[in-house]
């Protein structure tokens, strides 16, 4: 054989080369990076704006206007009878504190120096809130004893004074406004000057009262909180015991056949069904058949205990099925009985993922709206906490959801700042609670 009949030899190509192929697999492979690295961004810049919108417009509920008026409690007025007796001081009503109120101003602008267009003291009396003389009337019940002396209180002002410090309000806004003017503007600044006029943290919007529709300026959210924590009360003492106890029958214990199937498809039905049915739902079981009173927060805890039992039920079989099967082969191949195998080493194992779904249901649960309209917690004004156990789930209340809902609807700015006030509250309760449900998660999982 000749050299001539030898085939040609083939170049071989070292793997470290890079063909057309393997180019448009990487480009394709960088562009799928930048896909994903974009709809990140994306979602990140929209939670920037959301967060920043929230932080913007609500950050001014923590913050209030007071004016600092000292008030001589004149005990001609307030006890005729000079015996100081609470019976005969409580019989005096907020119409008898507000001259006194009324005086105590004009003495304070008077004495700040500042001049004004107003002329009368019921004219100035604009810049305070209309419960300045309860607020006034309350102290006076609670210490008699300050009858006949001059006493410094820090009232709330109006709410048109504290939006106009705040930015909220607009010199132009008042022409057309019937409880402010100009000039009230111009005292505001000039005792805001004088140091009479104070901005301050606004605890009473954390730990007080709805109020009504004039006396923005007045309302907190602590009420309502009080509200949404009877209402968690009896979910988690509903959902939890009975979510677990389905489970781990339908897990454990159940045949498997066309009626626990049945059970199953339902289950995950009702997780997706729209929070406003489970509302209806409630109304028709609880208020209009069973009777329990409406608005209650036990009524809105079982309302919400039926619209989280299907994502506790989830969530609870799907951390029995991670447990593996041979931790229940060794309980029985020592003689443990079945339920012995399932609560003795199944359950605690277990464990962290069902408190991890527990606490997502119950986050869900706090901030849902739609159930707690249709059993009228939007109907009414959690003006007063309640005053024991038995009252906290029975008497009539809001919720925290429900009380933003209620002020985001009302006419007045003041309320539509609190709004997002308690927008806030209500994301720093939540974040709590999955961060509590992430340390749970990441403290007690074990890795198989």
């Amino acid at each position: 054989m000749t050299d001539a009949s030898l085939p040609e030899p083939r170049h071989a190509r070292s793997l470290k080369d890079v063909d057309a192929r393997t180019n448009r697999r990487n480009r394709a492979e960088a562009r799928f990076r930048a896909y994903g690295i974009a709809a990140v961004s994306i979602g990140l810049v929209f939670l920037v704006v959301l967060l920043g919108a929230i932080l913007i417009n609500g950050v001014g509920a923590f913050q209030q206007t007071f004016v600092n008026v000292p008030v001589y409690l004149d005990p001609a007025k307030l006890d005729k009878n000079g015996e100081r007796n609470i019976e005969d001081i409580k019989k005096v009503s907020t119409f008898g504190y507000n001259p006194l109120v009324e005086n105590a101003l004009l003495e304070t602008v008077q004495a700040s120096g500042a001049d004004t267009e107003l002329d009368s003291a019921a004219e100035m009396k604009k810049l305070l809130s209309a419960s300045a003389a309860a607020q006034i009337r309350d102290t006076v019940i609670a210490n008699p004893e300050l009858i006949g002396q001059t006493v410094e209180f820090r009232l709330l002002a109006a709410s048109r004074v504290d939006g106009y410090l705040k930015g909220r309000v607009k010199r132009e806004d008042v022409t057309r406004d019937k409880n402010i003017d100009v000039a009230h503007l111009d005292l505001t600044d000039k005792l805001h000057d004088a140091g009479v006029i104070t901005k301050g943290f606004n605890l009473a919007f954390i730990t007080g009262a709805d109020a009504s529709e004039s006396r923005p300026e007045q309302a907190g959210l602590g009420v309502s909180m009080l509200g949404s924590f009877f209402m968690m009360l009896v979910v988690l003492g509903l959902s939890l015991p009975i979510g677990v106890a389905a489970s781990i029958y339908l897990e454990e214990f159940a045949p498997q056949n066309r009626f626990t199937d049945l059970i199953e498809v339902n289950i995950s039905n009702l997780a997706a069904v729209p929070s406003i049915v489970f509302g209806i739902l409630g109304l028709a079981a609880f208020i209009q058949f069973a009777h329990l009173p409406q608005s209650a927060p036990l009524v809105g805890g079982l309302t919400l205990t039926l619209m989280t039992l299907p994502t506790i039920v989830i969530s609870t079989r799907a951390s029995l099925k991670s447990v593996p099967p041979s931790i229940r082969d060794a309980a029985l191949g020592v003689g443990a009985s079945k339920m012995q195998a399932v609560f003795h080493h199944v359950l605690p194992m277990a464990m962290p993922g069902i408190l991890t779904g527990t606490i997502i249901g119950l986050a869900q649960a706090l901030g849902e709206t739609a159930p707690l309209l249709l059993i009228g917690m939007v109907g009414y004004i959690a003006t007063n906490a309640p005053d024991g156990l038995a009252s906290g789930f029975l008497d009539p209340n809001s919720a925290m959801p429900a009380q933003i809902f209620e002020w985001a609807k009302r006419a007045d700015p003041a309320y539509y700042e609190r709004a997002w006030g308690g927008i806030i509250i209500l994301l720093v309760f939540l974040m709590t609670m999955n961060i509590i449900a992430i340390i749970l998660r990441r403290r007690f999982e074990r890795r198989w």
